[in-house]
């Protein structure tokens, strides 16, 4: 929507006396709100929700002499010349039309971030997918740090970017995750090189179609540096590139789990190879790291891992870093973590998966499965993950609000596959699906908890889901 007229001859952005009005508290609003009046902004912050953590974070605000209007996100305060939005409000608030037919920009807390960085500021490698995100940021800062680099994981990954940008302590650079979202309301960004790992339906009700989703994902490689960094396995993020406008000289560096051709990373017996960042790429290759190095080795995210080492090797980091990162990380919990072995069966809580990509993802890295799924589907459909995944399953267990969606499937694409269907949202749910799962399996087989589903059916988040999967497996042990 353009920059307005809220500049100085400096470069840097005068908000000395303007009018901004930030929409939405919590993480991205509070800090975004506090650095404007730290310019000398006049600060006007509108929020829907009236709830008590609301009235908490406007009562800090307020006694800085920030307005807060609580209750009203719809209505543009009088005189605003810029709105700073938090990433989730949709595009289509009467707040924003109010705001576009009234010439004033709309920025997010990400382009807020990237306008406020000083002249000698860290660059961004940035990292946007449906799935696979946070693990790959982690991964990647991981990866800097073994290089000796000044760095942190920061974005849609809970830490602000303003926070970061405008902290005191000095970074060489910043790993960071982007949602859809924050990348939506960030017209101006331009990161050193960035990855798309993937691209599935997802978010569509906020967004309004796949093309616009799939555009705004797109918005991080614009003006890249060094690398547009992309998924072979699809397609749809390799477009993303070739719309892109880059940098002079900077490259599309594919990643793959096969063997990788010229400019790409991939997998060669067991090993994870660059012919990207290397002398004579079309006949050499560097060796980064094995498999067994990439915790935990599953499909997915040893396509995490090589995305990661992409943009650590953009960055000029040596093989070795990428080795030694990659074996110091763990990933976070409830993303395929492995909870206990009983009677020969593997437990396996992967609640994070909330969505159907990220459960396909999930899947692919067993053999024989007992699933646990279900929850709230946002509007998903099931038939392509059943059908790809029906010759893995001996069984499933369903929970939650929209089971039914998944039962079907099932009973279309693998009507051999043994089905519970619990039609329980109480506390003990997932204890007796558990116990379920536990009947259903033989020895060698894994229960799999990727609920290809969000959790807020039952629970209060995908967390709490997979602590209830971890506490039924500890007590069904016991």
């Amino acid at each position: 929507m353009g920059s307005g007229q809220v500049t100085s001859t400096s470069g840097l952005f005068d908000f000395q006396g303007k009018h901004v009005t930030v929409a939405g508290l919590g993480v991205s609003g509070v800090p975004a709100a506090k650095a404007l009046h730290a310019r000398g902004a006049v600060v006007t912050v509108v929020n829907d929700g009236d709830d008590a953590r609301a009235r908490e974070q406007a009562a800090e605000l307020e006694a800085l002499g920030i307005i807060v209007r609580l209750g009203d996100g719809s209505t543009l305060p009088e005189g605003t010349e810029l709105v700073v939005t938090a990433p989730g409000w949709q595009p289509g608030k009467p707040l924003f039309r109010a705001a576009e037919q009234a010439g004033v920009p709309v920025w997010g807390d990400v382009e807020l971030a990237w306008r406020l960085r000083g002249p000698d500021a860290a660059p961004w490698l940035a990292v946007t997918g449906t799935n696979g995100k946070t693990t790959t940021v982690q991964m990647l800062a991981s990866i800097l740090k073994a290089a000796g680099l000044r760095t942190a994981a920061v974005g849609n990954i809970g830490v602000s970017l303003l926070d970061a940008v405008l902290g005191e302590e000095e970074y060489d650079v910043l790993a960071v995750e982007l949602s859809s979202y924050q990348l939506h309301w960030a017209p101006s960004l331009r990161a050193h090189s960035s990855a798309v790992l993937n691209l599935a339906p997802d978010h569509l009700d906020w967004h309004g179609s796949m093309e616009a989703y799939a555009r705004d994902k797109g918005r991080i490689y614009e003006g890249n540096k060094v690398a547009c960094v992309y998924n072979v396995a699809d397609p749809a993020t390799e477009d993303l590139v070739r719309e892109a406008d880059v940098e002079e000289g900077c490259r599309a560096i594919g990643f793959t789990l096969g063997a990788p051709g010229p400019s790409q990373l991939g997998v060669v017996d067991g090993i994870l190879v660059d012919r990207a960042f290397v002398e004579n790429r079309q006949k050499n290759a560097q060796e980064l790291a094995e498999v067994s190095d990439v915790h935990p080795p599953a499909p997915h995210n040893i396509a995490n891992a090589l995305a990661a080492a992409a943009l650590a090797r953009a960055f000029g980091v040596p093989a070795s870093a990428v080795r030694d990162g990659l074996r110091a990380f763990r990933p976070d919990a409830h993303r395929i973590a492995h909870v206990a072995d009983l009677d020969g069966v593997a437990y396996v809580d992967d609640s994070k998966a909330t969505n159907t990509h990220a459960a396909e993802a999930s899947l692919a890295a067993y053999e024989s499965i007992v699933w646990i799924a279900g929850g709230l589907a946002k509007g998903a459909t099931f038939d392509e993950l059943v059908a790809t995944s029906a010759k893995r399953l001996r069984g499933a267990v369903l929970i939650g609000a929209d089971r039914a969606l998944i039962r079907d499937a099932l009973a279309r694409h693998a009507p051999e596959v043994p089905v519970v269907d619990l039609d329980r949202t109480d506390t003990g749910a997932m204890l007796q699906a558990v116990a379920e799962a536990k009947r259903l399996a033989r020895p060698g087989d894994t229960v799999l908890l990727a609920p290809a589903c969000a959790s807020m059916d039952m629970f209060t988040n995908y967390n709490q889901r997979g602590d209830a999967f971890a506490a039924a497996v500890r007590e069904l042990g016991a």
